[in-house]
């Protein structure tokens, strides 16, 4: 029951919605959220570590930046969370929203590198 209840928890707040539905699209560096999500890069960097605890996400080097995607080799309860993802505000206008930035995000600018 506490690992389902871990679960639930980290998708009560709308910024890690958000974060899954992006990486849900295609993996994206830190820079990138806090581009796209327009919060602080500690605050995305925290949802992150807590997602990634979760097992809901996982990360993986990426020339001079991390990234970050979903991951779909976690246990039972999180894999059929992230199977269900994909049905789950499609239409909602702010991951709408976020997806039409997401595509303009490029880390080369983003991150100053």
């Amino acid at each position: 029951m506490e690992r389902l209840s871990q679960i639930y928890n980290m998708l009560s707040d709308s910024n890690r919605l958000r974060i899954l539905k992006l990486l849900e699209h295609k993996p994206m560096c830190v820079c990138e959220l806090t581009y796209v999500l327009g919060i602080s890069q500690p605050s995305i960097s925290r949802h992150l570590r807590k997602l990634k605890v979760a097992g809901l996400i996982d990360r993986r080097p990426d020339k001079q930046w991390t990234e970050y995607f979903i991951n779909r080799r976690g246990d039972e309860y999180s894999r059929i969370v992230i199977g269900n993802l994909g049905g789950w505000l499609n239409d909602d206008p702010v991951i709408l929203e976020d997806l039409g930035k997401s595509a303009q995000a490029n880390r080369d600018n983003l991150c100053g590198q």
